[in-house]
């Protein structure tokens, strides 16, 4: 455990202090048409990806890479702006007003590396996460002042099934003889663990299983009263190398009756709440670094090509990815929208998010490698980022670990929506399907981790009604009106399928039970996809052309082996068209649209 930044103000409280520039105010300050300015300034200042010669460039991150070590100079740009001050709400001194604008915020060091993104910071928020659901006064100030002060916070995940190295073994805190806790165990991979101020614990304090054997406990940034505390070696992780991912060895650890996070035996609930924001942040941002390697795939795809057009052979690959990608962000802004509009009803939302996307991320990955061809091997900054982000990937989402949490949110509840809450509840509010517009501040204490909510399916069920008085409008609203009746036909079946799970025991994982969720998590997607599209109509931007979302929802009902019609050629010709032109004028291949470096 580090020691705590000296008094004073560290990098983030003087990047608040006056080193902001000019045009930004307040934190949530934005440019025209909705950019934050802290994430314009941060893809500024990290400069072009592709030039060989720029510190923060693919060059240097992938050279970083390949000795496993941090990429000192652009974690020094992230302190000098402040970047810590984005994972500290602002009623707590900090920068944080809502997740959507945090993943935009974030985007641009994504966009160059997993590693750096998680192993600067993001994993601190996630960490103070707990602190931020249910700390008192005196933790709150505490970890935002660490945070504040350039300072970084690590989570120590309670051991689950289906345990990887980041969630194997676990901590036990047991009453200290004079008041306080004992809190002793190892892990095996704790990120950023000898370079922490303060350790967020999820330490089992009960020996029995269930809802209260585990607590939050904070351990720094003072030392221990007693005990040790000890980082072991750096573990050698397959992806995200240049991540510090240490050993820890805690043992005799005398912690204050006060290091406790809400109350004894609260771990479990406090994680199922807290998760939330990861679930949803982490595909969030991830996605900007599969955008990286799209903007890849088209240069090879068009290099020595008359115009600058890919060959025939890969333009149903590149507008079929880019279709994914907006798919994708469109179901990741709604959950971190979500958040803020409707946080006693995202707990579903958030685990579909996570449990859906990275395979998504994980197939569209697979399809690039075959535009990408030998290129894909490549270790220069061209195209070197391919087989980094391959590795990344799946330490970015715990692997099959973070899906089995998913699962186990989502499987219990499906005998539950199915006969309560699917084609019987209400719409949500249309904001939330407006990316880029206003949000109420996200306050972490609002989340919850019960009820059957849904927010999506009754906007698919909508969005279908209404798209049956579209479909004399041209052949993309007809295709577009019969793909969402394609996925309202498959809620119903889902209807009866999981009408008749017993809903006795879920802890039971009945195999039918895993199968269903994969594909109600995708008709998810599809609703996201539609009410993000049906958001921006008349907006005269890409997105209010029906052609993507055509695209994009075939693509998901392909995935369900769903009988899907032929797509119109228009609409693959409009989307290829749009990530060529994002591409040459340099614009992010999201929903934004924003200006990016290179």
């Amino acid at each position: 455990m580090k020691p705590a930044p000296a008094p004073g103000p560290g990098p983030g409280a003087q990047a608040r202090a006056g080193a902001r520039p000019a045009g930004e105010g307040a934190p949530a300050a934005a440019r025209p048409g909705g950019e934050p300015a802290r994430a314009a300034r941060l893809e500024a200042a990290l400069g072009d990806p592709f030039e060989a010669g720029n510190p923060h460039g693919y060059l240097a991150l992938l050279r970083a890479d390949e000795d496993r070590a941090v990429p000192e100079a652009t974690e020094a740009l992230l302190a000098r702006d402040g970047l810590g001050g984005e994972f500290v709400p602002q009623d707590a001194g900090g920068d944080l007003t809502d997740l959507e604008r945090l993943a935009r915020v974030l985007r641009p060091v994504f966009r160059r590396d997993l590693a750096l993104g998680y192993g600067f910071g993001i994993t601190s928020l996630f960490a103070a996460s707990s602190v931020w659901t249910a700390g008192d006064h005196a933790q709150r100030t505490t970890l935002a002042r660490v945070l504040l002060e350039g300072g970084r916070v690590s989570i120590v995940h309670r051991e689950v099934a289906h345990a990887n190295a980041i969630l194997r073994n676990e901590l036990t805190a047991t009453r200290a003889p004079g008041g306080g806790f004992l809190l002793n165990g190892r892990k095996d991979a704790v990120i950023n663990a000898d370079r922490t101020q303060v350790f967020v614990t999820y330490a089992r304090t009960s020996a029995h299983d269930g809802p209260a054997s585990h607590s939050v406990l904070l351990l720094g940034p003072l030392p221990p009263a007693a005990g040790t505390v000890r980082p072991g070696a750096r573990v050698a992780t397959p992806g995200m190398r240049g991540a510090r991912f240490c050993g820890l060895d805690i043992s005799g650890a005398l912690l204050p009756d006060s290091a406790v996070v809400g109350t004894v035996g609260e771990g479990v609930s406090l994680a199922l709440r807290s998760f939330q924001v990861s679930h949803c942040l982490i595909p969030g941002t991830v996605l900007a670094a599969v955008d990286s390697v799209l903007r890849q795939a088209v240069r090879a795809a068009a290099e020595h090509r008359p115009q600058h057009r890919p060959a025939r052979r890969w333009r149903r690959t590149l507008s079929g990815v880019f279709a994914d990608l907006l798919a994708c962000d469109a179901m990741a802004v709604t959950g971190l929208r979500a958040l803020s509009l409707l946080p006693q009803q995202a707990y579903l939302l958030a685990a579909a998010v996570k449990y859906t996307m990275p395979d998504l991320l994980r197939e569209d990955l697979e399809e690039l490698a075959t535009v990408l061809g030998a290129r894909g091997y490549d270790r220069g900054p061209l195209n070197g980022s391919f087989q980094k982000l391959a590795r990344d990937l799946p330490v970015a989402g715990l692997g099959h670990s973070g899906t089995a949490v998913c699962q186990a949110v989502l499987v219990p509840q499906l005998p539950a929506l199915a006969r309560t809450t699917w084609f019987r509840s209400p719409e949500p509010p249309a904001e939330l399907f407006l990316p880029g517009a206003p949000l109420p501040p996200f306050d972490a204490r609002r989340l919850t981790h019960s009820g059957t909510d849904d927010l999506l399916t009754a906007t698919l069920v909508a969005a279908a009604g209404r798209l049956e008085g579209h479909r004399s409008h041209g052949p993309l609203h007809a295709a577009l009106a019969e793909l969402a009746q394609i996925f309202v036909g498959e809620l119903r079946l889902l209807r009866t399928r999981c009408a008749a799970l017993s809903p006795a025991d879920p802890t039971a994982f009945d195999p039918q039970a895993c199968a269903l969720v994969d594909r109600y998590a995708l008709v998810l997607a599809a609703a996201a996809c539609l009410g993000v599209w049906e958001g921006r109509a008349g907006t005269d931007s890409f997105l209010q052309d029906p052609a993507w979302a055509v695209l994009a929802l075939g693509r998901i009902a392909r995935r369900l082996g769903a009988a899907v019609p032929e797509v119109p050629a228009e609409a693959e010709q409009a989307v290829l068209a749009q990530v060529l032109e994002r591409c040459r004028t340099g614009r992010s291949l999201d929903l934004y649209a924003t200006p990016v470096a290179g």
